[in-house]
């Protein structure tokens, strides 16, 4: 491996190099063990005593075969059963990727680092908010292609609205591939998406249904609807991944004050039900099929009603849904989050609470991770370059320190002695070009210098340098046999 200060050139710009991070420190505890089995136990009531409404009348099918209890489109659970069904979980897994070196590994202390995924907009300095095309989401593809701390593309960065509504998942998941030698993230919207993903999964890599539900490759994101609601297309998501072997992050939008109660304590209680609940589905399709708990409870602004992200609210409500997570065994998702319309101090303070409070909770998966803006409305070339330079940081932070006979240079202090100094001793020239983190984006010249180079603002930097990074990206090699029967299958199910 190589040391924290190393660098990967991407072209002319010097990047972190590709790496599993992992987590050495203790999640931060929130809750007490006696809170933490109220909240649970809360949400076993919530389950067997008011339920769960499921829309889809396929998933409440599944559901009363399991041993539920469903009256019209209301689904009740008996606490053993979810307790048996979550028992059945794996607590970690790998996804592939098209390079097997950039496969991930989810669980543990193992962290995912993943880009935005879903906005309906686009912006970057120069050409505004707007809705983006396919073009511009190949350009964003390329970018995140470049940036290897970023290690899970977030699927579909933005919607590519020059694209029918009804087929641009197809256009999607072919410039995933294309462009990306990483992992990327599937569509879970209804059975149709989902079963078009599955397979364009399989044929990209060279394998069957059978083969990637043995090796699975696609995670996606399935949102209840809160409160205590789970609608027809994700149901059918739902079901398709899991029949398949692949991944599903349950993920409950629980904004407190609105969907959810007003105390944190109520918004996780419900939160965890839904969760429970949508965990158990996916056990009841596919034993053992690999689910993740997500978490996206923030709260309001009680002023206006808009959401709000990046709050200490959603940093405390990430820390004990990493609790509750461990507490079931399973892997453990939450995001980076900002409610700015920009790329400007509140984008990165909001952010920084929300990555402290994922990555100290214990997220093995960080979805949003990069690029996220206005509440996940926008997708920001610029503030995927922000991002990225905080993930850099998050990432050198969890190394360990290292103590040993070299790094204690009890040798280099005696030489250097009382009133000394060390930038040219040999024991900091042997070590000084690796020795520290080097940032991407960060100006660290001194005042006049930076002035007589423009005075360039973080903002202008971080697009220099997407800008950059776009100019020298490549895309990596795909098989033209696989690209061509992709877009076989494309121009196959467009024409349907």
């Amino acid at each position: 491996m190589r040391r924290r200060g190393e660098r990967r050139s991407a072209g002319s710009i010097e990047t972190m190099p590709w790496r599993r991070v992992r987590n050495p420190y203790e999640p931060v505890r929130v809750l007490s063990d006696d809170h933490l089995e109220r909240i649970h136990l809360a949400s076993l009531r919530l389950l067997s005593d008011t339920g769960m409404r499921v829309l889809d009348p396929g998933a409440r099918e599944r559901f009363a075969a399991g041993g539920c209890r469903v009256a019209d489109e209301v689904v009740r659970f008996d606490p053993e059963l979810v307790e048996h069904a979550l028992s059945q979980a794996p607590g970690r897994f790998r996804l592939r990727a098209r390079n097997p070196e950039r496969d991930l590994l989810i669980g543990d202390d193992h962290v995912v680092f993943g880009s935005v995924g879903g906005p309906a907009f686009v912006h970057d300095v120069e050409r505004g908010r707007r809705a983006g095309t396919l073009d511009e989401l190949v350009e964003y593809l390329r970018v995140i292609q470049q940036l290897d701390i970023v290690h899970h593309e977030g699927g579909g960065s933005f919607e590519p609205m020059d694209r029918p509504a009804d087929t641009r998942h197809l256009d999607v998941a072919l410039a995933q591939i294309r462009h990306l030698d990483k992992n990327w993230q599937g569509i879970l919207l209804g059975r149709a998406r989902a079963e078009d993903g599955i397979e364009m999964a399989a044929i990209a890599l060279g394998t069957d249904r059978d083969g990637l539900a043995e090796a699975p490759a696609l995670l996606g994101i399935a949102n209840t609807n809160t409160p205590l609601t789970l609608d027809v297309p994700m149901a059918e998501g739902i079901i398709a991944y899991a029949d398949a072997g692949q991944a599903v992050c349950i993920t409950p939008f629980t904004l407190a004050g609105a969907m959810a109660p007003v105390t944190l304590a109520g918004a996780l209680a419900l939160q965890n039900a839904e969760l429970l609940a949508g965990a158990t589905l996916v056990q009841l399709v596919r034993p053992g099929a690999p689910v993740v708990y997500g978490s996206f409870t923030s709260n309001v602004d009680m002023r206006s009603g808009s959401p709000a992200f990046g709050t200490p609210e959603y940093a405390k409500a990430a820390q004990a849904s990493g609790q509750l997570a461990r507490r079931y065994g399973l892997p453990f998702r939450s995001s980076n989050v900002t409610a700015s319309n920009t790329v400007d101090a509140q984008s990165a303070y909001e952010s920084a609470m929300s990555l402290w409070g994922a990555v100290m909770g214990g997220a093995n998966l960080v979805n949003h991770a990069a690029g996220w803006l206005e509440g996940g409305l926008t997708a920001s070339f610029e503030k995927l370059i922000v991002d990225a330079e905080m993930l850099q940081m998050v990432a050198a932070y969890l190394e360990p320190i290292v103590v040993d006979d070299d790094t204690l240079a009890l040798d280099a202090i005696a030489e250097v002695g009382p009133g000394g100094h060390f930038f040219g001793s040999p024991h900091t020239m042997a070590r000084y070009e690796d020795a520290f983190y080097r940032p991407l984006v960060s100006d660290w010249r001194n005042f006049e210098t930076w002035a007589e180079h423009g005075s360039v603002d973080t903002t202008e930097r971080a697009h220099r340098i997407w800008r950059r990074l776009l100019a020298e990206s490549e895309s990596p090699a795909l098989d033209p046999a696989i690209d061509e029967a992709l877009v076989a299958y494309v121009r196959r199910r467009t024409s349907d």
